[in-house]
């Protein structure tokens, strides 16, 4: 199960196995998981670049 990597709350899954978030690529081009509360909270992919753990 993925979790979200500014707050570390477990992301859900649909039947199809895709998380309940979304997938923002950092400045080395690796993926990260988002949880939609964290979206919400921080609005521009940066503030949420920057709040990555």
């Amino acid at each position: 199960m993925a979790k979200c990597e500014i707050c570390g709350k477990k992301l859900g899954e649909t039947f199809l196995r895709k998380i309940i978030g979304t997938y923002i690529k950092d400045e080395k081009g690796k993926k990260r998981t988002v949880c939609f509360e964290c979206q919400k909270k921080f609005k521009t992919k940066e503030e949420i670049l920057s709040n990555l753990k």
